[in-house]
């Protein structure tokens, strides 16, 4: 349940260029208010989430900036427990009057659910590994320092007689969860993603980068990535439907190795929805595939703890294509007589857990390598519109966009019209042949990882799409 009005959304005047979040001190002042004013109600628990974004976005669409927008909101949510049963309300407002409210109602919403088997009690205090992801140079960027960034991608476009679109965010976000048995948890990070489209008629083509650390992404290098794909494109060819060797760009790689990541919750594979059942233990991808759950590692972002405040774990999922652990909740875990590896969603849901910070252990090889090395393949800038069409055997079925380029004897000859295409993840990852090193990946169809571009054979086609 929310009690809220709409989070405010304004153009960003000088006075709105940035906002600082709130000091750690007053997130504290926030939950102990919560916990107090609860004392006095029949929760016999109360667990406590503070969330706060300052985002601000500049969009660009025919070659100029067309919307500056700022957001800037705080959202408090809490759980409270009462004779097994438990339920959540949140609110935008931090008066008192409204931190009361939002504890009666999740206690009146409490009230009227049945009560939970598997509620536990809350944890207790926890002891948490430090991760540090607010970057200064990215909380600072102003609306002027992106808009020359994309001043400069608009005119690129200009001189090459194309027209760019896209957008360029910033922004900061904290967040703090604590609970009545004395647990308390915060974490605060920054981001910034560029994303640009280039068209010249009848063609386009795509970048698109993502990072804590706005230093890392060059939009003027994703502009002309985007800028030259979209020229090689603008004459296609049609190809017959088929299998081919495809190089997949890391984008193309994470949107479609991202509909795996439910498949190692625990709750999935006790719910009998994971592709991982009967096959935990055996050989089931390559064995040039290893795959971890790392929230530490130094491409990532998110919180070292979890929805309950639980500290997150680094867990080995698959070892040379073998499929060896899974994630746990609290009660996941209790049910499986494991210990909690921290990856539990907040209270109460119905998914359990999953991994968010998945990492691929990748390759040593290259794009241009790839194509080195390809006779004759197809080269995957990005897929769009994937769909689950298999769950067991995980196929999945999508259409390839914004550049897919023909690739014969060690070279890329032209641009080919798009597929639509019909594949196994299982199978695909068996059939990967070289692969580049991991980087973090951004696309459209998943969140963010740490993926490789991939070399694969006989990956399928079934049509040549009409566009």
């Amino acid at each position: 349940m929310t009690i809220a009005a709409s989070p405010q959304k304004r153009s960003p005047s000088r006075k709105t260029k940035r906002a600082d979040l709130l000091p750690q001190r007053e997130l504290r002042g926030i939950i102990e208010t919560v916990l107090q004013l609860a004392k006095s109600t029949d929760a016999e628990e109360t667990e406590v989430h503070v969330d706060e974004v300052a985002d601000a976005l500049t969009r660009f669409a025919n070659n100029g900036i067309h919307q500056n927008v700022f957001e800037h909101g705080v959202t408090v949510s809490v759980r409270t427990v009462s004779d097994g049963r438990t339920a959540r309300a949140t609110t935008n407002r931090l008066e008192e009057d409204s931190l009361r409210a939002a504890i009666e109602a999740s206690l009146s919403l409490a009230h009227s659910q049945p009560k939970d088997p598997r509620l536990l009690p809350m944890p207790g205090k926890q002891r948490y590994r430090q991760v540090n992801r607010f970057i200064k140079a990215t909380a600072a960027l102003t609306p002027e320092d992106r808009a020359r960034a994309v001043r400069r991608a608009c005119d690129l476009a200009t001189k090459k007689g194309q027209v760019a679109a896209g957008i360029f965010s910033s922004g900061q976000s904290q967040t703090a969860v604590a609970n009545s048995r004395g647990l308390f948890a915060a974490y605060c990070e920054t981001h910034s993603q560029f994303s640009i489209t280039m068209q010249e008629d009848p063609a386009a083509s795509w970048a698109k980068a993502d990072s804590a650390d706005v230093r890392a992404i060059d939009p003027q290098q994703l502009a002309e990535k985007a800028s030259g794909k979209a020229h090689l494109a603008v004459k296609t060819k049609e190809l017959a439907p088929g299998r081919y060797t495809v190089i997949l760009e890391p984008a193309a790689v994470l949107d479609l190795v991202g509909f795996l990541f439910y498949d190692f919750a625990a709750t999935a594979v006790e719910d009998k929805r994971s592709c991982l059942n009967e096959r935990m233990g055996k050989q089931l991808f390559g064995k040039n595939i290893s795959i971890s759950e790392d929230v530490y590692h130094p491409l990532q972002k998110g919180a070292a703890f979890d929805g309950e405040g639980l500290p997150r774990q680094k867990v080995l999922l698959v070892d040379r294509g073998m499929p060896k652990n899974l994630v746990y909740s609290r009660a996941s875990a209790k049910a499986a007589r494991k210990g909690p590896t921290g990856h539990g969603f907040a209270l109460p849901n119905e998914y359990g857990e999953a991994p968010m910070n998945l990492v691929f252990s990748g390759g040593d090889s290259s794009l241009e390598k790839m194509v080195a090395s390809t006779e004759r393949g197809l080269l995957v800038t990005r897929l769009w519109y994937i769909r689950e069409v298999d769950p067991y055997e995980k196929v999945m079925t999508g259409m390839t966009r914004d550049g897919l380029f023909l690739v014969e004897n060690g070279r890329v000859t032209g641009a080919v019209k798009n597929f639509r295409f019909n594949q196994s993840l299982i199978e695909m990852l068996r059939n990967v042949e070289l692969m580049s090193p991991a980087i973090r990946a951004t696309g459209e169809e998943s969140f963010e990882m740490v993926v490789p571009a991939m070399k694969i054979r006989d990956f399928y086609f079934s049509e040549v799409t009409k566009f």
